[in-house]
């Protein structure tokens, strides 16, 4: 039957309309092009021989002087149709794992056949075959898989055309080269175009670093990583890298690469500074204008010297601008304050050379006569002599009557120092000084006042004065002034003597009466000095005893003493009576003891989620943040290295989780449910939670997580790239960590339910904390890791059977988990079950397989990883059981000493297939890759090893020689090599 029966005009129109639509895309290589081949194709059609019955055929149309052809076949009145159509060979880049293939094609719609609906299909199927050669015209359908069932979105009536196009994804390619194949079953088709090609990452430059172009990943390596290249006059502290994603994309950058000094980024290259800009170090900034005070410089300057008398201090930056010397200080002036004591006092200098680090210093000289010397360490200042920042100082212990002479001295941080890089000769005075001379006489200062001679009537009285006066013509003069000590007048009358003498004798006081006397000392100058003590004396009363004044006395101090002893005793009942204790003081200071157990909190339970957030976690201002760099990426956005600095705080490293721009409601609050949980916990194997950032949208445009910033990583990624280098002894004390970590979460009531490797975070010293609490995202990142069931989705390597069949998750089931991790890290991160499939895995853990123990494993490890999957839940230990059995494995390190039974047949996973010499393995390089050495390829190539025969014929000391080092990875190949030599498939040993 003619497919093209009614519609031939129309499907002539669209060659006519888009006979030019072929146009690559961008990150695009094409391996096979139907419409720009042009020519005749050459595709095999089969069988070939069917007698009147018609398969594929093809059509050619003459479209602009171009020959132009189609495939079709319609036999839909015959039943039982199988009808093949082969392209030729398809030679395929080593790195193209993945292909797409694009068809357009036309169905046309059974019913508008008269009397075939019976017979005629719809669909039709797509085949695919891996080939390291051309196999000519051979044609064996049994070498084909099927790739997909093709049927059309919209079907082709009589009068109208509809044109499909459809896109499959041809994974695992591993040959040279591969065919596709078209099986018709019975429909009537039209094959207008097949255009095969696979995705590249396109070269690219990126923060500097240039990335060659890179063949897009397969489902086996989602991110390729691939290492860059710094442009010209550009450094990295490590190796740029990036990943090229399976859609062909660049994303996650790392190792930033920065222009050198004298260089800035312009446009993804590093130029010169200009002329009259420099740039000192190796950043990404960009070059700087030259500060004030230094010459204009060439382009590409590392800095801008000083001009003639401005200078640097060597605490200065290089960035910085030049500055000049202080000027002198101003206005000295010299007050006597007391005995002994000067206050000296100045003004700033008028011209500070641009500076704000100005600082003074006192020099002090003593002169007798002509002769001058330094003041000498007898003299004191305070605050101090050097190093003054205010602009005056106290001057003590100085002696009278002699000539003193102060300079005070400028300083700034170019005074004393210059630059290296200025000329010697431009080095500038040290100092700028003002200087001020005085003769400085200390005022007379009475010491003592005593009682000479008395009577009745008079009192004779002498004092003593300090310092005493040197030089004779200078007297000093003394005022005495006494009166009457009478409490019961208002008015006291003082009586005032002026004299040169310091004794005197006063007359005709009154008998019996205390008189109060004061003296004071005048300089020559007329300076006051200091007034004496305040002294009493009293007249005497002639004949009269003093009898009765000593009664009144004693009387008198014996109701003082009486009084003073009932205070202290009323005092010392008070305090006694306060030191009792009530029930109530009882009751709080005990108040710890009484203090329930903490237990986790659901933040789902509450009505807002914000506010468990508030509740839970500490909201961090965004300015206290500094992102450095991209570390990963997540499903809610990118996840960076960065600077917490909170004031009043030592800034600390953290990893900032953020928030892509473009959220919606329910993915910020699942977002930060994780921080609401972690915000709960404190314990030094849980990693800990900074704060979070909620607020400030418009400015950073995203929320963020901030935690402790773990430097090693993932557990699974840090061991798989340290094989073999840690001994049992420090892998248990990794596992004492983490199971200590679950203790705790277990004893807040909380179950983790993703515990894996992966999910175990390793810090500069090796200490393992438990992280990722936020469970639906974790689950929905690898879909190949999970089982899908009516409640979501689990991860089923490391889930306990009663989670998968019921979704019972308990601590109980968390153990099980743990028993995995101790799997991956006494095998230094291999994936738990190798290459099983889901399916597999859930019917081995059924049959009651466990994983076998693991190259080197202590067996006390090994028997408690069997005690963690029993399969009665209530019969697995307890963390807290784990923690203590770990640590007695850890006091007694003699225990690790004895290992587990290891089987390599079962630990390392052998292929099923077998390549075209009987060998388990086509080839050195696919044998490797298998057991995760590809790293050695080389080194077996270089030695000439390159069959898998020779590879059987290796002993150890062959292994050593041609350079795996590593005590694990040696173990692994040479385990790897015994297993070989037993033809007893893996599969039969999991009997699944």
């Amino acid at each position: 039957m003619d497919f093209f029966t009614g519609i031939r005009p129309l499907l002539f129109s669209y060659v006519l309309i888009n006979g030019i639509l072929i146009t690559l895309q961008t990150k695009e290589e094409v391996l096979l092009d139907m419409k720009a081949t042009g020519g005749e194709l050459g595709w095999l059609t089969w069988p070939l021989d069917q007698g009147d019955k018609l398969g594929w055929e093809v059509v050619q149309r003459t479209l602009n002087g171009s020959q132009f052809y189609t495939y079709s076949v319609c036999n839909v009145g015959e039943r039982e149709q199988d009808n093949w159509l082969r392209t030729t060979f398809i030679q395929r880049r080593p790195s193209a794992s993945r292909v797409f293939v694009e068809l357009q094609f036309i169905v046309r719609d059974c019913n508008s056949f008269d009397g075939t609906s019976l017979t005629c299909k719809e669909t039709f199927n797509l085949f695919t075959s891996e080939s390291d050669a051309d196999v000519g015209t051979t044609f064996r359908k049994g070498q084909f898989k099927k790739v997909a069932t093709i049927a059309p979105d919209e079907i082709t009536s009589k009068n109208e055309l509809r044109i499909n196009t459809e896109t499959r994804v041809v994974e695992n390619l591993s040959r040279k080269g591969f065919y596709l194949a078209f099986q018709d079953i019975g429909a009537c088709i039209a094959l207008l175009s097949v255009r095969v090609y696979y995705k590249t990452c396109p070269a690219t430059v990126k923060s500097l670093a240039s990335f060659p172009e890179t063949v897009a990943g397969g489902e086996n390596q989602a991110l390729r990583e691939v290492n860059g290249v710094c442009v010209d006059n550009a450094i990295s502290e490590e190796l740029p890298r990036i990943y090229c994603t399976v859609d062909g994309e660049w994303v996650v950058p790392v190792g930033q690469c920065q222009c050198k000094p004298g260089y800035e980024e312009v446009k993804d290259v590093c130029q010169e500074c200009q002329a009259g800009f420099f740039k000192a170090a190796t950043s990404s900034d960009k070059c700087e204008p030259c500060p004030a005070n230094t010459q204009r410089q060439d382009s590409g300057a590392l800095f801008c010297p000083c001009m003639y008398g401005f200078y640097r201090a060597p605490t200065d930056p290089p960035t910085g601008p030049c500055s000049g010397l202080p000027s002198a200080p101003r206005d000295l002036v010299a007050t006597t304050t007391s005995a002994g004591k000067l206050l000296l006092t100045w003004s700033p200098p008028e011209d500070t050379g641009g500076r704000n680090d100005i600082t003074y210093s006192i020099e002090c000289q003593r002169c007798e006569g002509t002769a001058c010397q330094p003041c000498g360490e007898k003299i004191r200042y305070e605050p101090a002599s050097t190093g003054l920042t205010d602009t005056k100082v106290s001057v003590s212990e100085l002696d009278a009557h002699l000539n003193y002479t102060f300079t005070v001295e400028a300083h700034s941080g170019v005074s004393l120092f210059m630059s290296d890089a200025e000329p010697r000769a431009n080095k500038p005075p040290s100092t700028s000084a003002l200087t001020t001379s005085l003769l400085y006489t200390d005022p007379p200062k009475i010491t003592t006042m005593r009682l000479v001679e008395r009577s009745s009537t008079s009192l004779s009285l002498s004092w003593d004065v300090s310092p005493r006066p040197r030089v004779q013509h200078r007297p000093i003069r003394y005022e005495l002034t006494y009166c009457k000590k009478d409490d019961n007048l208002d008015v006291t009358t003082f009586i005032v003597l002026k004299q040169e003498k310091n004794f005197a004798q006063i007359n005709d006081l009154a008998p019996g009466t205390a008189y109060l006397f004061r003296v004071q000392a005048f300089s020559s100058d007329g300076s006051a000095g200091g007034s004496s003590m305040e002294e009493q004396f009293e007249t005497l009363l002639g004949e009269q005893s003093n009898s009765t004044a000593i009664i009144i006395a004693a009387v008198g101090g014996a109701t003082m003493l009486f009084i003073v002893a009932m205070v202290l005793f009323v005092r010392r009942r008070k305090r006694n009576s306060h030191t009792r204790q009530g029930a109530e003081d009882t009751y709080f200071s005990s108040s710890e003891q009484l203090k329930p157990l903490k237990t986790y909190v659901d933040p789902h339970t509450y009505e807002d989620p914000n506010t468990a957030v508030l509740k839970f976690a500490t909201e961090i201002h965004p300015s206290h943040i500094t992102k450095q760099k991209v570390i990963g990426a997540g499903e809610f956005g990118e996840v960076y290295r960065g600077i917490l600095k909170v004031p009043g705080r030592k800034e600390v490293a953290v990893a900032i989780k953020t928030l892509k721009p473009g959220y919606t409601e329910k993915q910020r609050q699942d977002f930060l449910s994780e921080a609401s949980i972690m915000g709960q916990f404190s314990h030094q194997n849980i990693i800990r939670l900074e704060g979070v950032v909620t607020k400030c949208k418009d400015f950073f445009k995203h929320a963020m997580i901030v935690t402790e910033y773990m430097e090693n990583g993932a557990l699974d990624r840090y061991l798989r790239d340290h094989d073999g280098e840690f001994a049992s002894f420090q892998l248990v004390g990794m596992l004492r960590g983490i199971a200590a970590g679950m203790k705790y979460l277990s004893d807040m009531s909380y179950v983790h339910r993703d515990l894996a490797a992966r999910n175990i975070l390793v810090n500069n010293t090796l200490e393992c904390k438990v992280s990722d609490f936020g469970l639906s995202r974790v689950l929905e990142d690898d879909p190949e890791g999970t089982y899908t069931t009516s409640g979501g989705k689990i991860p089923i390597r490391w889930t306990a059977p009663e989670a998968i069949a019921y979704r019972k998750f308990t601590s109980a089931s968390d153990v099980w988990s743990f028993g995995i991790v101790m799997w991956e890290v006494m095998a230094f991160g291999e994936r738990p079950y190798w290459d099983m499939s889901n399916h597999e895995v859930m019917k081995a853990i059924n049959e009651a397989f466990r994983l076998p123990a693991p190259m080197d494993c202590p067996s006390a490890v090994y028997q408690l990883m069997l005690q963690c999957w029993l399969q009665d839940r209530s019969k697995r230990p307890r963390f807290g059981d784990i923690v203590n059995l770990l640590d007695k494995l850890l006091r007694s390190p003699d225990s690790l000493k004895t290992i587990a039974d290891f089987d390599p047949r079962v630990s390392i996973r052998l292929p099923s297939t077998s390549g075209s010499d009987g060998s388990p393995f086509r080839s050195v390089s696919e044998w490797l890759e298998s057991i995760k050495m590809s790293q050695y390829s080389e080194n077996f190539t270089c030695a000439g090893v390159v069959t898998m025969d020779q590879v059987l014929q290796m002993k150890n000391e062959d292994i050593k020689n041609i350079g795996v080092r590593l005590p694990g990875h040696l173990k692994r190949i040479a385990y790897s090599i015994l297993g070989l030599k037993d033809q007893t498939s893996t599969l039969s040993v999991f009997a699944v």
